[in-house]
């Protein structure tokens, strides 16, 4: 999958794909206007709607009615490294819901792909293009250095 990267002003950040336009901003207290999320609020979204789409593939396949499923999420932060150190994913039911299918509903969110990426990390390479010359970032040239 590719996705281009633009800065139409500001702290405006925005990427295309598959024909969409995802627009990020930075609120007015980081010097943007706060006219879209940032992209870090747009990383932990991607989170709960991913398995917000397991949920709902599973409740769509047994005729179960979504109405009144919510999830909530919420984050827990390391204090040394202000990182992110654990996503608490809620699943509220409503009380019709059939209590036999709940154990299932939690392993069918656990199929979330965003979560099996952050499970095992990709690598990254990062570097730059100058006309038609390549330059390394850091890492890679770490690694070519290394190997």
């Amino acid at each position: 999958m590719e996705m281009e990267i633009s800065f139409p002003g500001g702290k405006r950040v925005d990427a295309s794909s598959n024909g969409f336009l995802i627009k990020t901003d930075q609120p007015a207290q980081g010097g943007g206007e706060g006219s879209a999320p940032t992209p870090f609020s747009l990383f932990l979204a991607s989170i709960g709607t991913c398995a917000g789409i397991y949920v709902l593939g599973f409740c769509q396949q047994r005729g179960i009615p979504t109405d009144g499923i919510r999830i909530r999420q919420s984050t827990e932060y390391d204090p040394m490294t202000r990182l992110v150190a654990r996503v608490n994913l809620d699943i509220d039911l409503p009380e019709d819901f059939p209590e036999r299918y709940a154990p299932a509903l939690i392993r069918s969110a656990e199929l979330c792909a965003v979560k099996k990426h952050l499970e095992r990390p990709p690598e990254f390479a990062i570097q730059t293009h100058i006309g038609s010359v390549s330059r390394l970032g850091s890492s890679e040239m770490d690694a070519v250095i290394n190997h």
